[in-house]
């Protein structure tokens, strides 16, 4: 796969570079600040984007903006956003964007090589991927709302694991239950928030808990034939 990685710390950013070129991967330019990356892309022609949130010069939300750029300009193109800690205004603003396919992911991912890789893989496939402790962050924040309160515990469970981009199988593994169980649970909870299954269903849940405090959520379209989530 080519990518593109977008990060100051110089350290993180050769660490980026030598575990990705190990698994098979070829990066395509690796660059200190979000300045030209958008013509970086156009030149290069990268597979998928990494970047750090906050970039040079103000080190606040540039690499944000460049992503959310890059989202506008290349919409097909898969992004994956590096984070210090959790900040779940960024991860907000990316979830609510355009349909390509996304990670949010705090860096300390990064240590666990097999997962980080295994991440990237799922992103480049079409995958929204996010961090565990996001994820952690919008159920808690949405916990209070009439729909969240309607599910069951079992369906919670369910729910972080879809919005952590899980499949239906990696699913049916970490809860000890069959895939039949897990599409059932995901029919349920579905029904429960007002959404539609389609073919970006975590994306759709994620988008869900960002809006459920302001109205009716983004509807979408209809699940695939065994009822899969991707």
């Amino acid at each position: 796969m080519r990518i593109l990685i977008c990060e100051d710390s110089t350290l993180l950013r050769e660490g980026l570079i030598r575990v990705l070129e190990d698994a098979g991967h070829t990066v395509v330019a690796a660059l200190p600040r979000a300045e030209g990356i958008v013509e970086t892309v156009t030149e290069t022609a990268p597979e998928l984007c990494i970047l750090d949130v906050r970039l040079p010069p103000t080190f606040t939300d540039e690499g944000i903006r460049a992503a959310l750029d890059l989202r506008a300009q290349h919409p097909s193109l898969p992004v994956l956003v590096l984070s210090q800690y959790v900040e779940e205004r960024y991860a907000s603003d990316l979830i609510t964007g355009q349909n390509a396919a996304l990670g949010y992911l705090l860096k300390d991912r990064v240590a666990d090589v097999r997962d980080f890789l295994d991440s990237i893989d799922r992103i480049a496939a079409g995958a929204t991927v996010l961090d565990p402790e996001v994820v952690a962050q919008l159920l808690t924040r949405r916990a209070r709302d009439e729909r969240m309160s309607r599910l069951t515990d079992r369906e919670r469970s369910v729910l972080a694991l879809i919005a952590e981009g899980k499949s239906n199988a990696a699913i049916a593994t970490a809860l000890f239950v069959s895939e039949a169980s897990v599409e059932k649970y995901i029919t349920s909870l579905f029904q429960k928030l007002g959404l539609e299954q389609d073919e970006h269903g975590n994306r759709r849940v994620l988008a869900a808990l960002v809006h459920l405090e302001h109205g009716t959520p983004p509807a979408g379209g209809h699940p695939d034939q065994n009822g899969t989530l991707r």
